[in-house]
């Protein structure tokens, strides 16, 4: 779908039914506790049937970690905004800044928090970065053409997602389960922080 186009009705309604199941999911795990709900469980608190959900997901733990993917097509989806030239580190740092109110923080943030630890839902997180690493190289390529060599634009896309998982990580030692605004106004700060570091070169002083 282009810029100038508008979701159509089944779209919207399909992004809907998604967005409830995974919200139904994360709240499961945040009441009763990883591997203590089923997809049937998911389906009945999201009001869907258990056809439906497996019309969107493969699993619970995917369905857990879906919030990941959600946030980072959207950044990029920002990043295709920024001004052509414009250094790329800047661009993902005013794409954090822009976030601000966006709804996708405290998903993603739920997400990470009930699966840490959790292998089958890692898995899924992992692919999410994986995936994202390659979505950032392309967009790279789109915005910028072939005007940078291929190691620069694989290494950065590699080091801007290692670094989101140290802010991920970092977050949770200092707030636990605190997702309160402030809490999560403290992850958006580690990850502009974090790529603030990468920009600078990870400069002491």
């Amino acid at each position: 779908m282009t810029p100038l186009e508008s979701p159509s009705r089944r779209e919207l309604n399909k992004a809907a039914t998604r967005e409830s199941i995974v919200e139904a999911t994360v709240q499961l795990a945040r009441e009763r506790g990883l591997g203590e709900f089923t997809v049937e469980d998911i389906a009945d608190a999201a009001g869907v049937s258990r056809r439906t959900f497996f019309n969107y997901f493969s699993s619970a733990d995917e369905a857990l970690a879906a919030p990941t993917f959600g946030f980072l097509d959207a950044a990029l989806e920002r990043f295709r905004d920024r001004p052509r030239g414009e250094p790329l580190l800047e661009s993902a740092i005013q794409i954090l800044l822009a976030l601000a109110d966006n709804k996708l923080i405290e998903p993603m943030a739920q997400s990470f928090l009930v699966s840490h630890g959790h292998d089958p839902v890692t898995r899924f997180q992992l692919q999410a970065f994986d995936e994202c690493s390659d979505k950032i190289v392309a967009a790279i390529r789109e915005r910028e053409g072939d005007t940078l060599d291929a190691i620069y634009v694989h290494s950065l896309a590699g080091c801007v997602m290692s670094c989101g998982k140290a802010a991920l990580e970092v977050w949770l030692a200092e707030r636990g389960g605190d997702l309160s605004p402030s809490s999560l106004s403290r992850l958006r700060e580690l990850l502009v922080t974090s790529f603030e570091h990468l920009k600078s070169g990870f400069k002491t002083s």
